[in-house]
């Protein structure tokens, strides 16, 4: 994986470009000592490293219209960083380049349950937009994995999901409106606290752009009703095909439940001597979850043990009580937690249409013996959403190279699916080179067309999303 060299222009006038951001931010909100700044070297891929020119810790819209406006007539790229929690490199600086992290704009904006929305700042954490809510019985849905750190920044960056993306949807679906700011300093707002707005689908545009058109400081959320109730069920087999059919048949039959999970013997393995959920001993396991009254959900988790029965589980296992749920769920909000026991793993992120689970199961196991590296799977099966994790030595050399090589046939594996490249996690610098296996040369044109309106001279995260030798004469102005 290659990074753009860095503009000697723009390193050899660093110190008064730091006087510029000094004029206009508190003194702590710009940082630029080189060790300080290896803070910011990386997010959470962290295979690659580089610290940038600066970081900058903007407190509010017109902090940040103001830091943009600089660095765009001085011409310094910026990197715009929630909690750092990407795993595709989204966040990942080029040494001339400016982090502007969203961390302290983190302040709850509106409340309106009446129309159901919260109104926030978009470095406000995942789960404490539930936490500002939960209290009068209400919530927010998109749940994904990292959700105790990740801001909802990055979570519109990338459209992110979680465990019950199957029945609420991603982000973009729970998304109203955004106050965003351009490159050049304006801010525009967009959305708002209403179904739908008027005209264009900016909204659409914006949420998975991976910071390339703006960045958002304050954001619109759907929130909805506490659920009446809630119970899952634990299912383990024999093998993963089997439970990747077992999918294929739930989502067939028409029962949306609330989400689908699924984790292979590797990873059961690993979770269970990190959190001791108490797992049966078994190739892949299923955790379904369905929500509603309890008639509702006794209905419906009828229909999923009959179609679960067809698949002969060697384990079927309802939960009776909140404890019991709370034991279901343990090992698989654990599950990337434990897998780094095991050592390094890079998480990868491509989505298939469910009916292929089976088949896909089956190849990534056989690319995974004829390339000699581990790969456990844990991911949201009920809407195709995979993260093999490949196991690898970062300190063996070649490894690196021989895991990236693996998870380029894997994500080429889904794209023949019928799928996608990432479902969530976004492309960044991981997937960078493989866009041209999903799209066209004339599709890259018109997505890098978009780009031209709203950054002309791409400034804001230049090097991700589009293939280097594909940006060069747009990166170069």
């Amino acid at each position: 994986m290659q990074m753009p060299a860095p503009d000697a222009r723009v390193m050899a006038k660093k110190d008064h470009v730091l006087r510029r951001l000094m004029a206009v931010l508190p003194q702590d909100a710009v940082i630029h000592d080189p060790t300080a700044t290896r803070a910011y070297e990386c997010d959470a891929l962290t295979a690659y490293r580089c610290p940038p020119l600066a970081a900058v810790l903007p407190a509010s819209t017109a902090e940040v219209s103001a830091v943009l406006k600089i660095c765009h007539e001085e011409r310094v790229p910026v990197v715009p960083r929630g909690s750092g929690t990407s795993l595709a490199g989204g966040a990942l600086p080029t040494a001339d380049s400016v982090i502007l992290g969203v961390a302290r704009l983190n302040e709850v904006l509106e409340v309106d349950y009446p129309n159901r929305f919260i109104r926030v700042q978009a470095g406000r954490t995942n789960l404490s937009v539930t936490g500002a809510v939960e209290g009068d019985g209400w919530f927010y849905a998109p749940d994904p994995s990292s959700q105790l750190a990740c801001a909802i920044a990055g979570n519109i960056g990338m459209n992110s999901g979680g465990a019950h993306c199957l029945k609420y949807g991603v982000t973009t679906n729970n998304l109203l409106g955004v106050t965003m700011v351009l490159m050049d300093g304006t801010v525009v707002e967009i959305g708002g606290a209403h179904l739908d707005a008027a005209g264009y689908d900016w909204l659409g545009v914006i949420c998975g752009s991976e910071g390339q058109l703006g960045v958002v400081t304050e954001a619109t959320l759907r929130i909805l009703p506490k659920p009446e109730g809630a119970r899952p069920v634990l299912m383990g087999f024999d093998c993963s095909e089997r439970a990747g059919a077992c999918v294929a048949d739930i989502i067939r039959a028409g029962v949306l439940p609330v989400a689908i999970e699924f984790m292979d013997r590797p990873c059961i393995a690993a979770t269970e001597a990190f959190a001791g959920a108490g797992y049966p001993d078994c190739e892949a396991l299923l955790i379904v979850e369905v929500e509603g009254s309890p008639a509702e959900i006794d209905d419906q988790l009828a229909l999923i043990k009959r179609i679960a029965m067809a698949h002969d589980p060697v384990e079927l296992r309802e939960s009776g009580s909140a404890e019991e749920s709370a034991r279901i769920w343990l090992g698989r909000k654990s599950a990337f937690g434990a897998m780094g026991q095991l050592g390094d793993y890079m998480c990868l992120d491509g989505t298939i249409p469910v009916s292929a689970l089976p088949d896909v199961l089956r190849r990534i196991g056989e690319l995974s013996a004829e390339a000699g590296l581990r790969v456990a799977n844990v991911f949201h099966a009920g809407d195709g959403n995979m993260h093999p994790l490949i196991l690898f030595d970062a300190n063996a050399p070649g490894d690196l190279e021989r895991c990236e090589a693996l998870g380029a046939e894997i994500l080429k594996l889904c794209v023949e699916a019928g799928g996608c490249l990432t479902g969530e996690h976004g492309v960044g610098v991981e997937k960078r080179d493989l866009m041209g296996v999903q799209y066209r040369p004339e599709d890259l044109d018109a997505q890098m067309r978009v780009k031209d309106v709203f950054d002309p001279g791409w400034l804001l995260n230049p090097a991700k999303v589009f293939p280097l030798e594909v940006s060069a004469g747009r990166r170069a102005g």
